[in-house]
């Protein structure tokens, strides 16, 4: 239900205000958050796709909301423009059919996935 939640902040259209380019940091951090919330929607609906990944419900639920804070408080963003920010990050992981590679890339952020091998998400 919570990730339900987070989809739906990930697909609200708003008319945030343009803000200042996020460091690379920020990116990394809401482009993961994004695969993440992604990823737990494709485990809960059974993809083929997200067998391969560990559960990502709570650790990647935590990772999203803490990532979501730091990037508010450090970027200086307000809600809205959190949300066009991770809508963003959302759309460009689902047009250009990264979400695997991405996930796999995040996956050693999650404390409880340190000894999984991002090769095993990839199928590598």
């Amino acid at each position: 239900m919570r990730w339900f939640l987070l989809a739906n902040i990930l697909a609200a259209p708003l008319a945030a205000q343009p803000a200042a380019p996020l460091s690379l940091e920020h990116r990394m951090l809401l482009r993961c958050s994004a695969a993440f919330a992604m990823g737990a929607q494709r485990q809960a609906a059974g993809t083929q796709e997200a067998r391969g990944w560990p559960e990502l419900g709570a650790g990647g639920q935590e990772f999203f909301l803490r990532a979501a804070a730091q990037v508010m408080d450090e970027a200086g963003l307000d809600r809205a423009a959190l949300t066009a920010a991770l809508s963003s990050e959302a759309e460009q992981l689902a047009s250009s059919g990264t979400l695997a590679d991405v996930v796999a890339a995040c996956l050693p952020l999650l404390p409880e996935n340190a000894a999984f091998s991002p090769a095993q998400a990839t199928g590598g």
